[in-house]
């Protein structure tokens, strides 16, 4: 039996993520909060170049990257403001939404912020996107009651 093979033949890790499911929903929830870091916030807002097509057509491409999917999602928020201006309201999260399972927030604050919206008038091979710039207050899913951080946006108000 090798340095990184139990007994059993089972890699520690393995062991590890089988014994402890809660470190699993832990590791998910890390991931997620990383996500909405890096695919719902852009400040100061990035110019692509010309050859994306607009702004949203060039984050997009990112996304889709990030999120390693073959579906063009039909909306996405991106907000242009600092990340310690919008995790102050996953505080505290008294609100539970059923329908997503998480704690929520609407922020009291609006944001700036673009909407990408898939275009009806698609290209067979890709997606495209047109840009909506607006401020407005977000419904937050948060990722606890308490000293959360945003881990989705689920709308705006």
């Amino acid at each position: 039996v090798g340095p990184h093979i139990s007994k059993n033949g089972t890699p520690p890790v393995v062991q590890l993520l089988f014994l402890q499911p809660a470190l699993v929903e832990n590791i998910q929830l890390q991931l997620a909060i990383k996500n909405f870091r890096t695919l719902h916030i852009d400040y100061p807002k990035v110019n692509y170049a010309k050859g994306f097509r607009g702004y949203c057509n060039g984050l997009m491409s990112y996304v889709w990257g990030r999120q390693q999917s073959w579906y063009c999602p039909k909306i996405h928020y991106v907000l242009h403001a600092l990340w310690t201006a919008i995790k102050k309201f996953c505080k505290y999260s008294e609100s539970f939404c059923e329908n997503y399972n998480e704690y929520c927030t609407v922020t009291q604050d609006s944001f700036p912020l673009t909407i990408c919206s898939l275009s009806s008038k698609q290209p067979p091979t890709s997606c495209y996107y047109t840009s909506t710039l607006t401020d407005q207050r977000l419904y937050l899913l948060c990722s606890q009651k308490y000293d959360a951080e945003p881990i989705d946006i689920m709308g705006l108000y």
